[in-house]
């Protein structure tokens, strides 16, 4: 299976929808087009939306690290939304929970940030 990547600015947030499976085939194009994306867009923050999300390996993890300490350096914050049991337990697994914020929707992602802002 391959993976979808859509990306949208809303106010100062990267949204990134991801759709598919994140693993060592994709990680790549991910961090290309997300580091693309902010280095363009006038971003502070960053949600990831893992809706869609139905698989995520190690690459995929090395690639949201990469991004989060990025954001972070631009003194902005990292939102994950909608994860998936697997993923979820994954990212709980890895300890990515310690540092990323967790919402159950982008709405909630948002308003959370608005609160940042």
């Amino acid at each position: 299976m391959s993976l979808h990547i859509e990306l949208k600015h809303q106010r100062k947030a990267l949204i990134v929808r991801l759709k598919g499976e994140l693993d060592h085939h994709t990680a790549d194009t991910v961090r290309a087009r997300m580091e693309e994306a902010l280095e363009k867009g006038n971003v502070s923050h960053i949600i990831l939306s893992l809706k869609e999300l139905s698989f995520m390996d190690s690459s995929g993890l090395g690639v949201i690290l990469g991004r989060y300490k990025q954001i972070v350096a631009k003194g902005g914050k990292m939102v994950v939304c909608d994860v998936n049991p697997s993923v979820y337990r994954l990212f709980e697994m890895s300890g990515l929970f310690k540092i990323l914020s967790i919402q159950d929707n982008e709405t909630q992602a948002l308003s959370s940030l608005e609160v940042v802002s």
